[in-house]
């Protein structure tokens, strides 16, 4: 038996009453997950651990079968892997987004949907004003890139900026955390030091972005600026078993995201890294190419992670449209063509369709809440569930699932 989990990023919601009171996944046209769900069995997944906050890196981590509090590190050192960059032991790598500011509060948290080559140009620029030999600045992908500080201390209190849109950046500066202001973490700075150095990088960031032409450019075409940079998420190199280790249905596995955090667990994961040409994590992204790619992994490999991330990026713009319209490819574009593909293959194929937490786009943040999963393989016994959806999985043959157990049951089927 193959496995293949399709996660949809943020594509559960709340209901909304605009849409008569339903959820985006009620309202939404989903022939093939609808019918997966009458066909399979469903049920419902609380992804995020107590005392973790509902981020993508601790979500997506905590579904394929790890034990965050033994893995987790931040979304910085999972980035890092993705682009190549090998921690040292004395370093912190943290998220750094590259921000849109607006009269004293956070506009967006993707600097106008940056596009790889222009924030490039940026990231070089500051590294070139900012960088030494304690801090470096690395290029990611559109947005979302690294910051690189050795001898940094994790122990630091940091504001995601796509949790706070319009509200003021200043008072979401970084901190130390409590009990460590002042403590250092074996030969590291103390916390304290830590977050005036990052505190410091994202105030002068603010002045060279603020000049440099790309902004300029785009404030006389009166679009929004790219005028900070934002780290959070920090932490060290993590220590992760392979999920070959961890599960022994999978002898060899693959992930496909255009997201670096994905691409950064499916590297400890012990996952190949497959680059779809055209995937941009947005809702332009290559849907075609990545159902392909999905389709040939499935020949040679036991196990898929297929991430798709534009329904999180439309939740975080509020965009109500744009989410259904998502919800609405994911369906058509991603889920059919596998699933009438794999259906007629001699050996089986299992299909898990879930997303990783709630991004509701009248809140335009995570939200720590349980999420809704399929299950189905050829021959699965269905539960009576007919519709994939927030409120009909409630009552799935899986009940409530924590964690781990989704994992642990999906490599039962």
């Amino acid at each position: 038996m193959k496995h293949i989990i399709i996660l949809g990023d943020g594509m559960a919601d709340h209901a909304v009453e605009r849409l008569g009171g339903k959820t985006l996944l009620q309202y939404a046209d989903t022939p093939y997950m609808d019918m997966l769900a009458k066909k399979g069995r469903t049920g419902r997944l609380n992804t995020i651990p107590d005392g973790f906050l509902p981020g993508s890196e601790v979500a997506n981590t905590a579904i394929l079968g790890y034990d965050l509090n033994k893995v987790y590190e931040g979304r910085g050192p999972l980035e890092a892997a993705s682009i190549g960059y090998e921690m040292r032991e004395d370093d912190l790598a943290l998220r750094c987004n590259i921000v849109c500011l607006d009269d004293g509060v956070i506009k967006n948290h993707h600097g106008g949907h940056l596009k790889t080559e222009d924030a490039d140009t940026l990231i070089k620029y500051l590294n070139a004003k900012l960088g030494n030999d304690r801090v470096q600045f690395i290029t990611g992908i559109q947005y979302r890139h690294l910051l690189i500080i050795r001898g940094g201390n994790k122990h630091i209190v940091c504001a995601p900026p796509h949790d706070h849109p319009n509200e003021p950046w200043r008072e979401l500066m970084v901190k130390p955390e409590k009990g460590w202001e002042d403590r250092k973490d074996g030969d590291r700075m103390t916390a304290r030091e830590t977050a005036d150095l990052i505190n410091t990088l994202i105030l002068e960031s603010q002045v060279l972005l603020t000049e440099h032409p790309f902004n300029k450019a785009r404030e006389r075409r009166g679009e929004d600026l790219a005028d900070s940079v934002w780290p959070w998420s920090g932490g060290y190199r993590p220590s992760m078993e392979t999920l070959a280790n961890l599960y022994p249905q999978i002898k060899s596995g693959a992930c496909i995201s255009a997201v670096d955090l994905i691409k950064g667990i499916g590297h400890y994961a012990g996952l190949r890294n497959i680059d779809v040409p055209g995937a941009t994590g947005l809702s332009d992204t290559n849907y075609e190419g990545k159902a392909q790619a999905a389709i040939e992994a499935l020949r040679k490999d036991d196990f898929v992670f297929l991430h798709l991330e534009a329904s999180d990026e439309a939740g975080h713009d509020g965009n109500l449209e744009l989410k259904l319209h998502t919800i609405e490819y994911l369906d058509q574009r991603i889920i059919e063509p596998i699933y009438n593909e794999v259906k007629t293959w001699y050996e089986p194929v299992s299909i898990a369709i879930l997303p990783d937490h709630p991004t509701p786009v009248e809140i335009r943040t995570h939200v720590k809440e349980p999420v809704p999963f399929i299950f189905w393989h050829k021959g699965i016994e269905p539960d009576g569930v007919t519709e994939y959806d927030e409120v009909s999985c409630v009552s799935g043959g899986y009940g409530l699932l924590t964690l781990h157990e989704f994992m642990d049951e999906f490599m039962k089927l």
